[in-house]
């Protein structure tokens, strides 16, 4: 990698400096505050989004040891003695400069792909692909936007001698940036279709933007059966590599055949017929190994070659599970690649759980790095030892001859031990020595580590929860669109954050910087204080015996009577604390909890006369903020809260934070946010306020097995009270979930319905304590231990709600403790 100084990069940026400490070597470059990492020999970018300026982190970067700066505005550098900063106009362009200009040192192919769908995938493949012929670097998960792309092209070093970049866009007039940066030599068009449309007039408008990547490609490989691609594609120079199974072309598909587990695709190419076979039968792996299989022949590779490799394509692991573990350990699985971008995501993920103050890392060799193995071992420990691993498991060989890398930290000494194989590991486990710790497990496929994960699994049935983290991030992504800058989120995590559990969700709530959590009772607050959450927590039913709790784990009660305003009084004036924060709650109209209107002078009155309240905020419950038959009352209640926190702060003589808005009334009522906002089941995907403007994504999916499949006779009868009665032979198949579990006996007798094979079986008989049957009379291929989705992206837990006659808050809050959960982040 060509060395970089920081006055080198002022030139290359078009920048100033302010302020010069010393000429630093810049290797990394940091954008998130949270994610810092080698903080000597990196550069921070102070990139402004509309939700986000980097300029406010400024501060904690330079406490984590950063002292490289490209600003966009004016500051104080006296607080920042051995800092460098260097002022530009735009810090996201100063960093897209940088990563252009770095790439033009490079004369090694570029695979650049864009498209509708497939971009990963088609990326992922490509290096299972191709990794044994070359040294490739390629875009980290789905590092495609205008930051993510410069992040990755920063990567290339002079080891590596192919780069595949994905790169996507939202909007017209963004592809020709991606274009400069990546400068592909050769070019994938996956598809096109109606996948984030949002921002283009039409499907023509869309392709020819994203066609823009190709400009100066010397090959590009596409599926000409896409009209709306051929024509933009045609405008430039580059050789076209077009396959079709409709038309002539380069490739030409003449057959595809589905079997159970695998795929044949039959061809012509050079008017010779060739064929490969995949262990995929959906249509999209089928379309993004036919582009695999484009590049291989373009890179001239035998076809016998090809044929091999396309046999053992893998699944791509686009997602980091989190488990529960034997013996109170937490289990982060992340057992897909092993390469130094990876363990880089995978640590900061580790970084953002606080539950085990013990770490312990399993780890493998890595099979690809572009470094020597001196380099890549003492990096990789460099990395571990950063972010204070207790224990390191190493499996390999070469991690092994290495081990002395891994040994020792400044201040203490890391435990360590290493095996060959995991078959060595495995012969020696003993599960007494794992408990009450965060394990990450992390490697190659070819490992196997899958054995190691079931080893340390907390063992429970074969329901489970599985949450996606990316999509909690989303839709607070997804709300804070519609928020004004200054607007505060207090997330809701009461109820074991809706059935999807509450530490997990909290953390990443912490990670993304939320202002406040909600919690219904001080018990969650008090076990989300000690999994390690530092964000102020409102607890909202506070009882007497939970005082002292409240003290002791710095948790703030809501106030909505004057019983519990007396009682939480006397309980500070015994233990003499003064000033304590607490948030009153007043009753506009909901009428469940809080101080009525009439109620309110008397409350100016005890709270004047009690220093030992500091009111945090003030709040009340808007009580139809989704029915726009009833906005006159939302107003009506908004217009009641407003003149009663007037008159309450006049009393006190200081300004607090003020909250009436919730989920569906930032959309609906976008005028009462006041300072802050609550957010609670639209966090989890449910869109109560039915608006357009929020593409939420649902958390949560609900997934059993079938336990068994068995035929039975016309007439004959399933379940308890011989309610299931079938007409004709039938196939009914008992999977392992009950009421229980939290179906409810409501979905029974045909009214719920599961997912089998991606097609909906209804429900057949009564719903039982711990299974459930469903009628699968006509469906092919299904197996006993087979998949089965209860709700999830297939099947919404809208319409299981509606069949169950309530509401998706019901259906979640009601999965039993004893269904797994399973936490991901793609």
């Amino acid at each position: 990698m060509p060395q970089y100084t920081i006055s080198s990069l002022c030139e290359i940026v078009n920048g100033r400096f302010i302020k010069q400490s010393a000429n630093a070597v810049i290797e990394h470059l940091q954008i998130d505050s949270r994610k810092i990492t080698h903080p000597a020999a990196s550069l921070f970018f102070a990139i402004i989004t509309p939700h986000r300026n980097g300029h406010q982190y400024i501060e904690e970067v330079y406490k984590k040891g950063v002292r490289n700066f490209i600003i966009s505005k004016q500051l104080n550098c006296t607080n920042f003695p051995e800092a460098n900063f260097i002022v530009v106009n735009d810090t996201l362009k100063a960093l897209q400069q940088l990563a252009t200009y770095h790439r033009k040192q490079f004369s090694i192919p570029v695979i650049g792909i864009t498209g509708s769908n497939g971009k990963t995938i088609v990326k992922e493949w490509l290096n299972q692909l191709l990794e044994d012929r070359f040294n490739i670097v390629r875009s980290p998960k789905s590092y495609n936007s205008q930051i993510g792309v410069p992040l990755s092209v920063w990567q290339i070093h002079q080891a590596h001698e192919l780069a595949i970049f994905e790169a996507g866009i939202s909007q017209a007039g963004e592809m020709q940036q991606l274009a400069d940066i990546i400068q592909p030599t050769i070019g994938i068009f996956t598809n096109i279709g109606e996948a984030h449309q949002e921002g283009f007039k039409n499907i023509d408008e869309k392709a020819k933007e994203k066609a823009i990547l190709f400009q100066h490609t010397q090959q590009l490989v596409y599926c000409s059966d896409y009209t709306a691609i051929s024509k933009p594609v045609s405008l430039y120079n580059a050789k076209k590599f077009d396959w079709s199974k409709n038309q002539k072309a380069w490739l030409i598909i003449n057959q595809i055949e589905k079997y159970n587990y695998e795929t044949s695709i039959k061809a012509k190419y050079n008017d010779q017929p060739i064929s490969i076979i995949i262990p995929f039968t959906d249509d999209a792996s089928i379309e993004n190994a036919i582009h695999c299989w484009c590049v291989l022949l373009l890179l001239n590779i035998s076809q016998q070659e090809i044929q091999g490799k396309m046999k053992l394509l893998r699944p791509i692991g686009m997602r980091l599970e989190m488990k529960k573990g034997i013996n109170n350990c937490t289990i982060i699985n992340d057992s897909y690649s092993a390469d130094l971008s990876s363990l880089q995501i995978a640590l900061n993920f580790l970084s953002q759980q606080k539950q085990h103050t013990k770490r312990t890392v399993i780890l493998t060799d890595f099979l690809q790095s572009g470094k020597t193995d001196k380099e890549l071992y003492s990096s990789i420990a460099y990395e571990l030892h950063r972010n204070n691993i207790s224990r390191i498991i190493g499996i390999g060989e070469k991690i092994k001859q290495l081990s002395g890398y891994f040994t020792l930290k400044e201040k203490e000494r890391t435990i360590t031990s290493f095996y060959p194989t995991v078959n060595d590991f495995l012969k020696n486990f003993d599960s007494n020595h794992f408990a009450g710790e965060l394990i990450l497990i992390k490697g190659a496929r070819a490992f196997e580590l899958e054995r190691i994960s079931r080893l340390l699994e907390q063992k429970t049935h074969q329901t489970v929860l599985e949450i996606n983290l990316n999509a909690v991030a989303h839709n607070l992504k997804e709300f804070r669109k519609q928020l004004k800058p200054s607007t505060k989120i207090m997330a809701m995590v009461k109820a074991f954050s809706y059935g999807s559990g509450s530490y997990e969700i909290a953390s990443l709530l912490q990670f993304h910087k939320v202002d406040y959590l909600a919690v219904a009772y001080a018990d969650e607050g008090v076990e989300l204080r000690k999994a390690g959450i530092t964000l102020p927590i409102m607890v909202m039913t506070a009882e007497e015996e939970t005082y002292p709790a409240l003290a002791e784990y710095d948790l703030e009660p809501e106030i909505y009577s004057f019983n519990i305003l007396q009682s939480f009084a006397a309980f500070l004036h015994k233990e003499g604390l003064q000033s304590y924060p607490v948030h009153i709650k007043l009753d506009t109209g909901m009428h469940r909890l809080g101080f009525m209107p009439e109620e309110i002078p008397e409350l100016c009155e005890q709270l004047k006369h009690k220093s030992y309240f500091k009111v945090q905020s003030i709040f009340s419950h808007l009580a139809a903020s989704e029915d726009a038959a009833l906005d006159d009352f939302t107003l009506q209640q908004y217009h009641l809260f407003s003149n009663s926190v007037k008159l309450i702060e006049e009393n006190l003589g200081y300004s607090f934070i003020k909250h009436i808005d919730n989920s569906a009334g930032i959309l609906r009522h976008p005028q009462l946010q006041m300072d802050m906002v609550r957010l609670g089941i639209g966090l989890y995907g449910i869109n109560s306020s039915n608006s357009p403007l929020l593409q939420l994504q649902e958390v949560s999916s609900l997934k059993t097995t079938i336990a068994q499949i068995k035929k039975i006779k016309a007439n004959e009868t399933v379940g308890y009270g011989r309610k299931g009665k079938v007409d004709k032979d039938s196939v009914i198949a008992t999977v392992r979930i009950g009421y229980a579990d939290g179906y409810s006996r409501k979905l029974g007798n045909g009214v719920g319905k599961m997912l089998v094979n991606g097609i909906a079986v209804p429900v057949i008989g009564n719903v039982c304590m711990d299974m459930t049957m469903l009628n699968i009379t006509g469906i092919n291929n299904v197996n006993e231990g087979d998949d089965v989705i209860v709700f999830g992206q297939e099947l919404s837990i809208n319409e299981v709600a509606k069949a169950a006659q309530t509401i998706p808050y019901e259906i979640m809050t009601g999965i039993s403790q004893r269904v797994k959960r399973i936490y991901f982040e793609e």
